[in-house]
């Protein structure tokens, strides 16, 4: 097991919960903004990048909330999507927790942003 820095990043999405959910944990719907392809079965899903698959699992969940990925080939390392609405404005932001190692993390940072672009094109945020 190779020793990762814990990463967490939170961008303002204009969307609802409601909304915002489903491209989270819908295979098809991650597949239009967070990997090439996305593959789901039996409880696993196949993220596909540049020809490169990495499987995961949900860990956690809760409706309109969040979803936990464990990835099941680098163990214990985890990516997780939180979905977060202030009280008091309504404002919706999107809260990601992701590892990388050292050398990595501006890149994944980068990566990151890129990929939040485009979930913002695809919803319309």
């Amino acid at each position: 097991m190779s020793e990762k820095t814990k990463i967490h990043l939170e961008y303002i999405i204009n969307s609802s919960p409601r909304i915002l959910y489903p491209y989270l944990i819908e295979p098809n719907d991650l597949a239009q903004w967070f990997a090439d392809d996305v593959i789901y079965h039996d409880g696993v899903y196949e993220f596909i990048w540049d020809g490169e698959s990495h499987r995961a699992k949900i860990a956690v969940f809760k409706e309109n909330k969040y979803v936990k990925f464990k990835w099941i080939d680098d163990e214990p390392h985890f990516f997780e999507l939180e979905i977060i609405q202030d009280e008091l404005t309504n404002d919706v932001a999107l809260a990601i927790t992701d590892h990388a190692k050292d050398e990595n993390v501006e890149d994944r940072k980068k990566i990151w942003d890129n990929s939040i672009s485009y979930l913002q094109s695809v919803i319309g945020a």
